[in-house]
C-alpha cells in the first residue's frame, strides 16, 4: 500500500531506503547547555526505529549561547559536545535510518544571546539586535564551516544548514530583516550572498559529504520573503553544491497570526510552496506541513511536488506512522491534533514538549527520563 512512499532514493551518493524523512521538530529535549541528554537520544531513538530513511536532527547552534535559540539548543560549536554527538548519531544509524544534523545560528531569534546579532537593526519582539559587521559575518560563517566538519566527524550521514523559520541565514536573504547598504544587503543577488559564502566555506571544510539546506520559501509577511525571489534564490543555490533543500514557510512573527493558524490546519498546506521549488532546481526537495495520512504523502511524490516527505509532528505524535502505512493499518495512527498547541505552548515557555495524544505509559517514562 502507497508503495511511492517506500521506494529508495539517492541524495549524491547517498542511499536512502525509501521515500520518509523525519524533519527537524525543536521539543526542548537536549540538557542545560545544549548537551546530548538520556532523554534526546531515546527521542530520536524512537524516530529512527519508525522506519524513516533518514532523521534530521533539530538545530545545533554554530555559536553558544550568541547564536543558540534556548539554553536546551543543542550545541555543534565544541568539540566538548562531539562525544555526545557521537553517540546521537550512532543511536540513530543503529535503527537502520540515516543521521543528519541541522545546523544554525538563531540571529535576531537567538533567545539566549546577551545582545542578539542580525544583518540589521529590526526589533524583535521587544529586543533590538546589534547589525553585524563584515568582520563578524565572516566569523560566523567560519563557525558554521568548523561545526559542519564537526558534524561530519561525529559520525553523522549528512549535515543540513538552517536557512528556515526566520533564523539568521534567512534573515539575510529576506527583504524584511536584511536593511544593509553594503555589499550584503539590496538586491537580491547581495541579500544572498551570507548564504552562498556559507555554503563554499561549508563545502571546502567537508568536502564531498552531503549538505543539505532548510529553505524558508514564504514569510508569510506582507514586507517578507515571497516565493517570487525565493525561487529565483534556490536557482542560484542549488548550483552552489547544495544535495537537497527542504523546503518550509512561515517564521515565529507569522506563525501565530490568525490565517496562518487557520491555514496549518489544512494537510499538505506547504506543498505549493515546496512545489514552486522543485519546478526551479534539479536537486532533490523534501515537502513537509501536515502531511499526515499515507494518501495526502503519496501524491507529493506522484503529482511531482517534492521527491521526498518531511514529516516532523505526524511521525512524533506516532512513530509507527510508517509502519501502519506500510502494512495497511493507517485506521490505527494516532494523529497528530491540529486544533491542539500543547507542545508549542510548552516550548515557548523553555519546557520540553510531550504530546497529550501519547499513552498514558509513554508519557510517563518521557516525562520520568527529563526529570
Amino acid at each position: 500500500m502507497h508503495d511511492t512512499l517506500f521506494e529508495p532514493f539517492q541524495i549524491k551518493t547517498t542511499k536512502l531506503k525509501n521515500r520518509l524523512t523525519m524533519a527537524p521538530l525543536y521539543l526542548g529535549y537536549a540538557g542545560e547547555g545544549g548537551t546530548v541528554s538520556p532523554l534526546l537520544l531515546e527521542h530520536y531513538r524512537r524516530m529512527a526505529a519508525s522506519g524513516v530513511a533518514m532523521v534530521v536532527v533539530e538545530n545545533a547552534t554554530v555559536d553558544h549561547p550568541t547564536g543558540s535559540g534556548s539554553n536546551r539548543t543543542i550545541r555543534a560549536d565544541t568539540d566538548d559536545n562531539l562525544d555526545g554527538l557521537k553517540r546521537l548519531a550512532e543511536t540513530i544509524q543503529a535503527e537502520g535510518a540515516l543521521a543528519c544534523l541541522q545546523i544554525n545560528h538563531g540571529g535576531r531569534f537567538a533567545g539566549a544571546a546577551p545582545e542578539p546579532a542580525a544583518p540589521s537593526a529590526v526589533e524583535t519582539f521587544g529586543r533590538t539586535p546589534h547589525a553585524l559587521t563584515e568582520s563578524e559575518i565572516g566569523a560566523i560563517q567560519d563557525r558554521f564551516a568548523e561545526a559542519a566538519k564537526r558534524v561530519r566527524d561525529a559520525g553523522f550521514d549528512m549535515v543540513e544548514l538552517h536557512g528556515g523559520t526566520g533564523y539568521l541565514i534567512s534573515q539575510f536573504v529576506s527583504p524584511r530583516t536584511n536593511k544593509r547598504t553594503d555589499g550584503y544587503g539590496g538586491s537580491l543577488e547581495n541579500r544572498s550572498r551570507f548564504p552562498l559564502e556559507t555554503l563554499a566555506r561549508v563545502r571546502a571544510a567537508v568536502g564531498d559529504f552531503p549538505v543539505g539546506y532548510r529553505f524558508l520559501a514564504d514569510e508569510w509577511m506582507p514586507d517578507g520573503l515571497t516565493l517570487d525571489e525565493s525561487t529565483r534564490f534556490a536557482k542560484m543555490l542549488a548550483p552552489a553544491g547544495i544535495d537537497y533543500i527542504s523546503v518550509m514557510g512561515g517564521t515565529y512573527e507569522s506563525f501565530f497570526l490568525p490565517e496562518i493558524v487557520e491555514g496549518s490546519k489544512n494537510q499538505g498546506y506547504m506543498t505549493d510552496l515546496s512545489a514552486a521549488v522543485k519546478k526551479a532546481v534539479d536537486v532533490p526537495v523534501i515537502a513537509a506541513g501536515r502531511l499526515d495520512t499515507g494518501k495526502a504523502a503519496e501524491n507529493v511524490i506522484l503529482e511531482g511536488k517534492a521527491d521526498l516527505i518531511g514529516l516532523a509532528r505526524p511521525l512524533w505524535a506516532d512513530p509507527d506512522w510508517p509502519r501502519k502505512i506500510g502494512e495497511g493499518r493507517e485506521g490505527e495512527i494516532i494523529h497528530c491534533d491540529p486544533e491542539c498547541d500543547a507542545c508549542m505552548k510548552l516550548v515557548m515557555k523553555g519546557k520540553p514538549a510531550f504530546c497529550v495524544r501519547w499513552p498514558h505509559e509513554k508519557m510517563r517514562e518521557m516525562k520520568d527520563m527529563f526529570e
